[in-house]
């Protein structure tokens, strides 16, 4: 039997971590204990060969670390198996060698046992129906599938009890997304140093892809927002193709991915070196803001609501009874977008609605004001791990004072 490398790109950490894969799959199964359980890999023809590589669903990943298009999980009560596609050795001629179901080294780095070709994959699901009538999945194509597959047997849903498993982090997973974090700080203050006066907005989301992909980051966790002047105040603006004008404010929000786990960071910065008395003032309000929410982290707390004591409602209330527009009127009603979400193997994790804070859970809190007719568009954010008794900031060190970041603009 000939050996085939991997090619997975696979860094150590994830490579050791087979028994923590099947720990989670363990942990899925007694969750659902009335069933069997399938989970379809993402497929080859789910992405764009010619714009993006190839990258797992992330359930997938989660509970494999297999990293290769069309694999299969299967879980019964006796046995846990993996079904991979044969060889395509014309394809691999092209996009070089894959891992088949003959390779031992998938063992390895799944801690799957039983590795057989995807083609028995239908005589197998009999075999497991055998022991258990319903069949959990994840999503409306894996249930289509199984519907004709076993047409008359119950489906039921696993993703309530994944996205529950996924919100707590382990040690390790909080080690890579500090790897994350601060491959995705180091990029943002080499930003800082590339904006300027003149440059365009795309040749400062090129300096932070560039700087996070060098420290190891496989790929952007999301397209980078670098808006300015104008652009500041569009939450999701990716066309990044403005022109910086001395005075503008530049709002960065980018993050880079690090062996499938992602960051998520946001600053803004003044272009030219110094805030403007009006934008600091503003910039001081979302700090306040997001300290407040920060200093409230802890398990036991709600996100999102209007509850009070919720960090929703700490940030928004500082926002509203700090400062004025031109008219006058407070500024809540610029606050326009939620102040927190979980992150993990994606940006916007897997999360379990309403869902109070737990220790290991990894949060954003980014609270931001917009106000358009003075161009002044600010975003805090930073990655926040939730501990026993409260909070650590694991993006502590990229500056947020605004003293702070105009010395390191100055330098």
């Amino acid at each position: 039997m000939r050996l085939i490398s991997l090619g997975l790109a696979l860094c150590a950490a994830a490579a050791a971590a087979s028994p923590e894969y099947h720990a989670r799959r363990e942990a899925l199964a007694k969750a659902e204990p009335n069933g069997i359980i399938v989970l379809f890999g993402a497929g080859e023809a789910e992405g764009d060969e010619l714009r993006s590589r190839f990258y797992q669903e992330p359930n997938f990943y989660y509970l494999t670390g297999w990293k290769q298009p069309g694999a299969i999980l299967l879980i019964d009560p006796k046995r846990e198996v993996l079904f991979l596609p044969t060889h395509n050795l014309d394809r691999e001629k092209w996009t070089g060698p894959e891992a088949g179901p003959d390779d031992p080294k998938v063992r390895d780095l799944t801690g799957c046992d039983t590795v057989l070709p995807a083609a028995r994959f239908e005589s197998e699901l009999r075999v497991s129906l055998e022991q258990r009538q319903k069949i959990y999945t994840v999503g409306d194509e894996a249930k289509a599938r199984l519907r004709a597959l076993a047409p008359l047997r119950p489906l039921g849903d696993a993703e309530a009890t994944l996205a529950r498993m996924r919100m707590r982090k382990s040690p390790r997973e909080i080690d890579l997304l500090q790897r994350a974090a601060d491959a995705t700080v180091a990029a943002h203050l080499a930003a800082w140093k590339k904006a300027a006066p003149g440059m365009f907005e795309y040749q400062v989301a090129a300096t932070l892809v560039s700087v996070y992909m060098d420290l190891g980051c496989e790929r952007s966790a999301y397209p980078p927002i670098v808006g300015s002047g104008p652009d500041s105040v569009y939450l999701h603006y990716q066309r990044n193709e403005r022109r910086m004008d001395r005075g503008d404010l530049l709002l960065m929000d980018a993050g880079g991915e690090c062996a499938g786990y992602t960051a998520d960071v946001t600053r803004t910065i003044p272009v030219g070196g110094k805030f403007t008395k009006r934008q600091r003032e503003i910039y001081e309000i979302v700090l306040g803001a997001q300290k407040a929410a920060i200093n409230a982290v802890k398990p036991g707390v709600a996100i999102g609501t209007r509850a009070a004591g919720s960090l929703y409602q700490i940030a928004y209330d500082y926002i509203d009874s700090h400062g004025k527009d031109v008219h006058g009127d407070s500024l809540g009603k610029y606050f326009t977008h939620g102040i927190s979400h979980q992150i993990g193997l994606e940006v916007h994790d897997a999360a379990e609605p309403g869902a109070a804070l737990a220790e290991g859970m990894v949060i954003s809190v980014e609270p931001g004001i917009y106000i358009p007719e003075e161009n002044i568009g600010i975003r805090i954010e930073d990655m926040v791990l939730v501990t026993q008794d409260g909070a650590r900031v694991l993006t502590a060190a990229l500056p947020r004072e605004a003293a702070d970041i105009e010395k390191a603009l100055l330098r």
